[in-house]
Formats: structure tokens, sequence, C-alpha cells
């Protein structure tokens, strides 16, 4: 699934596409996909006519501001968004089209067909539905270690599956997790509410760096991502321990492991992250 920095990534190089165009008709051909309104009919009406003002990222969502309404897309597993002229062939998979009225048309492809699109009117898009409960945002100045330590304090859950915890801090997935714990030298089984003063500031800059690194580097390519130009990301080349299993660790040269916690694989140098 991809994480924040795809999702930064994505949302990034959409506006460059996309920004100034206006709807002329909307076609769906997975009707499922769109849960909000439950009409399909309503919602492709709904965006028939509206020119898109801006796109913005809350989280694993990209927001797409219109005139009157905000579309809020979750990608899931394999969800991507491309632009096309018009006459070009359409691709297997390819469940929702916006046809602009310059002959170009946006279109969302989906694989696995888990994606989402919610259409609320501009102003509630936060107040209900996937936007409603989230967590802080860890590329914002809001987000300190101060404010991180009281997320964790008196805590029994362990930390991983506390940072994968949408409603705590948004945008952490499987990846940036194990690597921001290895950064950090924290043990995933570790309870949250343990980790000293030292740990919990040591996890706030991991975490950061983590994750302003893969942006800068437009995100990792695990299984299928790429951007909405269909550019791969390259972090992947910079993981220091997911997906690195019995490779040596590059700061002891312990050889990496994989665990399963709260039930997602997950990746340590069991020197460098003791459980105690």
């Amino acid at each position: 699934m991809p994480e924040l920095p795809e999702v930064e990534t994505v949302v990034r190089t959409l506006r460059g596409l996309v920004v100034g165009k206006t709807i002329e008709r909307v076609s769906v051909t997975l009707p499922r996909i769109v849960r909000f309104p439950d009409d399909t009919e309503a919602f492709k009406a709904g965006l028939t006519g509206q020119t898109i003002h801006e796109i913005k990222r809350r989280a694993k969502f990209i927001q797409f501001v219109l005139d009157r309404d905000v579309l809020v897309s979750h990608l899931r597993m394999e969800g991507r968004y491309g632009l096309y002229a018009a006459q070009d062939p359409v691709e297997k998979h390819t469940h929702v089209i916006f046809h602009f009225t310059d002959g170009t048309e946006l279109r969302y492809r989906d694989v696995r067909q888990f994606g989402t699109m919610d259409l609320f009117p501009l102003g509630m898009e936060t107040q209900a539905g996937p936007l409603a409960k989230l967590g802080v945002e860890p590329l914002e100045e809001a987000f300190t270690a101060d404010v991180l330590r009281q997320l964790l304090k008196d805590r029994a859950t362990k930390i991983k599956p506390l940072l994968l915890n949408q409603e705590c801090i948004v945008g952490l997935g499987n990846i940036y997790v194990d690597e921001s714990l290895f950064k950090a030298g924290i043990h995933p089984e570790k309870p949250a509410g343990k980790l000293t003063k030292k740990q919990v500031a040591r996890l706030h800059e991991s975490i950061v760096a983590t994750l302003s690194e893969a942006v800068e580097q437009g995100g990792s390519s695990i299984k299928s991502y790429v951007n909405g130009q269909g550019e791969m990301g390259m972090f992947q080349q910079s993981l220091l321990v997911y997906g690195r299993k019995d490779e040596p660790c590059v700061n002891c040269g312990t050889p990496i492991v994989r665990l399963v916690v709260g039930g997602r694989g997950t990746h340590i140098c069991p020197a460098c992250q003791k459980k105690g």
C-alpha cells in the first residue's frame, strides 16, 4: 500500500498535470469504488462542470479541491492515476475516467479494486468520512518530540502497531515504521509507554528524517507503485532493514531478521534493536 511519501509524490505530480482543468463528464465502470454519495450517477453529475483548483494530501488520502466539492481518493493497494489523451487506448482495470474539456483524461486504474472515492461538499470533507478521525501529520511543524511523547505516554501497546495507527500519526505504513524504528534503535515490540525521553526524541527525529528523504526520492517502488507520470520511486535503494532479511546490518553486520508484529511482517537488526 502506498504510504505518505508515495501519496505525497502522486499529489505533487498531479498538481502539475490537472490543476486548472475542467471536468466535462465522468465515466465509472466499477461503482463500488465510489462510496459517497452511494448513487454513482449523482457522483458523476456532481463532478460535471467543476474545475480542479488544488490537490492536497491528508494522511494517505488525495484531495481534489473543486468549485463546490472535494473529491477524497485513497489508492489502497495498487490504485494509480495517469493523464492521457482522449484517443489513447484505455488500459484494462481502468475504473474511473475524468474527461476534461481540453480533450485530456485523468484515468484511475486499480488492478486490486480496493481504492475508494468520496465526494463531499467543500468544507465538509473533514467532518465526516475517512478524514474525520485522523491523527497528526508527521511532516508538519506541529509534530514535535513533545507531541510524540504525549501520544505514547502510558500506552501499553507495542510501539510498531501504535505508529501504524492512523488515528495517532498519519501516513506511516510498514516500510517507514520499520526504517524509523531501526534508525532510532528501538525494538518494534517495546511498549510505547516504556520509551525513555531520549528514545522518543530519537524516534521523532528518525520518523521525520526517513519520511523527508523518501519524499525527496519519490517514494519506494517495492511492488507496483509509480507516480502520476508512470515513474518509479527510488527510496527502496536506501532501505536499511525493510526487505533485507538475512542481509548484514549496515551498522554492525548482524543478519537482519524478519518477525511478525501486530500481524505485520517486520524487519529488524536484533543487535541494534534490543527488546529490553
